[in-house]
């Protein structure tokens, strides 16, 4: 008489077991590639490869010739602050992707770093606009010792009167890397927006940036 063994159920792997380890692999390996892309995404950012070239940027709406929208945003010391308390001085507005976007911060400090080429370049004030709330960006300029005011947009009311908000990565609800010259009388004079696809470059340095500033500014 033939007699069959049964297999010891404890040597048989749990079928709970392999579906597990297979959707954990499934998930890191999912987190792998997204920090992949995020890491080749910031990395190119920071110093963009045509940076010595020719025009690397756009222009967007409203551009040179046109009256510069008015707005009053909050500051990081909770004070208003308003285009009108620029009258009659040249001020560059600087709108950025804010707290999610390193190089944007590194571009104020490089701005402030090299402030005496700013102005020499005839730029009275620099103005920074970003979507972040007006205390989380507060922390941030104090942490990075940062002087140039740095203006609070939550509903994006001021970013998208400059369509500002359309040369961002991260679609229309942060700004993306623009630079806005308002000259004296109100008029934009110049304007460069880096962010925009396909390079979306969130860092420009400072003698290209005025480089570029001077060859496309309109008296």
């Amino acid at each position: 008489m033939t007699t069959t063994k049964s297999r010891d159920p404890k040597s048989r792997p749990a079928r709970g077991t392999n579906r597990r380890w297979l959707l954990w692999t499934l998930a890191a390996a999912a987190l792998v590639v997204i920090l992949v892309a995020l890491y080749a995404i910031f990395s190119g950012s920071t110093a963009p490869k045509n940076a010595g070239a020719g025009k690397n940027y756009g222009v967007g709406e409203p551009g040179p010739g046109q009256a510069a929208p008015a707005f009053t945003l909050e500051d990081t010391a909770g004070k208003q602050v308003s285009l009108g308390d620029y009258k009659g001085k040249s001020v560059l507005l600087y709108f950025q992707e804010g707290l999610t976007c390193q190089p944007c911060w590194d571009q104020l400090t490089s701005l402030e770093k090299d402030s005496a080429k700013v102005k020499a370049a005839g730029i009275d004030a620099v103005l920074s606009i970003t979507t972040d709330p007006a205390n989380l960006i507060a922390r941030k300029t104090r942490d990075m010792g940062l002087t140039t005011p740095v203006l609070s947009d939550p509903a994006l009311t001021v970013s998208e009167k400059y369509s500002a908000n359309r040369y961002g990565m991260m679609g229309a609800m942060r700004d993306g890397h623009s630079f806005i010259l308002v000259g004296p009388d109100g008029t934009i004079r110049w304007r460069a927006d880096y962010g925009g696809a396909p390079d979306y470059t969130m860092f420009v340095p400072v003698d290209k940036l005025l480089s570029d500033l001077k060859d496309g500014a309109r008296p």
